[in-house]
């Protein structure tokens, strides 16, 4: 076979004009990502411990009878500091990100940053409802004892209508437009990545 007729596709390939993104796009959107990220978890902290502060003060203000009222609300505090405790852990891989560092560095932090949002959004949501739906319910008890039985049915069908709207529709919403963030950042600091390597 003629030497001539052998083609290098390696060298063809490396020639090739690749349309490289912006990186100070790149750069201004990963900025912009961090920014919403520590602002989210501000106001995540605020608004739960916020609401637990105010549970606490109906605890002590109207002083429930019922121990499962009191169960309740211990189950319903537990969830948000649970909740909060995990979803903290984010500040670090947030924090982390600084104009100073590699392609490579900005990768790994979205990766971890990926992981970390992934175990929230499963295992740890999962029992935030589990135990916010059976706190509420245990608390509910008490109130929706002293009711007819239609008015005790309808409010606590509401409440656990207002729970399911929120796990199965607003809930993976909110997961799908997390990932869909984060795993678009991690695509394009993957692409850069690539063609440096080339």
């Amino acid at each position: 076979m003629d030497d001539n007729n052998n083609i290098d596709f390696k060298d063809l390939w490396k020639k090739q004009t690749v349309s490289q993104p912006d990186m100070k796009d790149l750069l201004l959107r990963l900025k912009q990502f961090k920014a919403a990220g520590l602002r989210q978890l501000w106001i995540t902290n605020i608004l739960l411990l916020a609401t637990t502060a105010f549970i606490i003060f109906v605890w002590y203000y109207y002083q429930p009878e019922f121990i499962s009222t009191k169960i309740g609300i211990v189950l319903v505090i537990l969830a948000m500091i649970m909740y909060v405790g995990v979803y903290n852990r984010l500040l670090a891989g947030y924090k982390n990100i600084d104009a100073t560092q590699s392609n490579q560095d900005y990768l790994q932090r979205l990766i971890l940053i990926r992981k970390k949002q992934q175990y929230l959004q499963s295992t740890v949501l999962n029992l935030y409802f589990i135990l916010l739906g059976v706190g509420i319910c245990l608390y509910m008890y008490e109130y929706a004892s002293r009711m007819s039985s239609l008015s005790a049915a309808l409010v606590y069908g509401v409440t656990l209508l207002w729970m399911g709207v929120n796990w199965f529709y607003i809930r993976p919403k909110q997961i799908k437009k997390q990932q869909e963030k984060i795993n678009s950042l991690i695509d394009k600091f993957d692409e850069v990545n690539k063609q440096l390597e080339l």
